[in-house]
């Protein structure tokens, strides 16, 4: 595997990160211990995702609207909570990150859209909410191929079974990903 100060600012971050949380050693205070990145200054939200090296999902978690004033910061909280507080798995341990794989979509501002028709899997994520509920679907994910299908499946993680009167919308990310 490449080292990781020839990965993209954002996944150096993202590993820095949980290294440091999982070696019980001080979190980075922001982007520059990872990279000096004009990204950190921006305020936007973002998916930390941790796949095993088989493909296997180890953990993701991300925000749809900026908590944080920066990047950098919404890419460390994302990070800690993609490898300890995702409800679908155990906190992650030390000798899980050799055989992990980072990855960071940076979301941009979702936008409404009046139907499935304004949808495309490969380009937009998705955003199903009704009432309280709301679930999410980033694009360009194996297996989702139609429209159709995106909104399915973010509909279920919502624990939405009727899809009359649901709320559409749709974002782009800037997808970063670490070389192996």
């Amino acid at each position: 595997m490449n080292t990781t100060k020839d990965q993209p600012a954002p996944v150096q971050l993202a590993r820095l990160t949980v290294e440091r949380l999982l070696g019980n050693l001080p979190l980075p205070e922001n982007g520059y211990e990872a990279a000096d990145s004009p990204l950190w200054k921006e305020n936007k939200s973002c998916f930390v995702s941790i796949k095993k090296k088989n493909g296997d999902l180890r953990g993701c978690i991300g925000t749809l609207r900026p908590l944080y004033p920066s990047l950098d910061r919404e890419i460390i909280a994302n990070a800690v909570s993609a490898s300890t507080r995702d409800p679908r798995f155990p906190p992650m341990s030390s000798d899980e990150l050799d055989d992990s794989v980072f990855s960071v979509d940076i979301l941009s501002e979702p936008e409404a859209v009046s139907g499935i028709d304004m949808l495309d899997p490969k380009k937009f994520g998705v955003i199903v909410s009704k009432g309280y509920r709301r679930g999410v679907l980033l694009p360009d994910l194996e297996g989702v191929d139609t429209a159709e299908r995106q909104v399915e499946i973010a509909a279920m993680k919502a624990g939405l079974y009727d899809l009359d009167g649901i709320n559409l919308e749709r974002f782009t990310v800037e997808r970063y990903r670490e070389i192996q």
